[in-house]
């Protein structure tokens, strides 16, 4: 019984020490780097979700291009 309370033990810290590591760092990516989106509606056809209201685009939001004022003409820009 104690060696099975050692390992839960030791697992739940490591789990810890993993979250608290890994979560700061995920927000500061997304926060900073890029993000995914979902493209939904008929808004951005026919370039994106060319299939109409059933299916949906994933695209990547790259905030580096933004933050340095690096968009060019095509570049399709999202605002929230």
């Amino acid at each position: 019984m104690a060696l099975s309370q050692g390992w839960v033990k030791r697992y739940f810290k490591a789990f810890c020490k993993g979250f608290f590591v890994a979560v700061p760092v995920a927000v500061t990516f997304l926060d900073q780097v890029a993000c995914v989106a979902r493209v939904e509606g008929a808004s951005m056809q026919p370039s994106l979700n060319p299939g109409g209201s059933q299916s949906s685009d994933v695209v990547l939001l790259n905030h580096w291009k933004v933050r340095n004022f690096e968009v060019q003409r095509g570049d399709i820009v999202s605002l929230v």
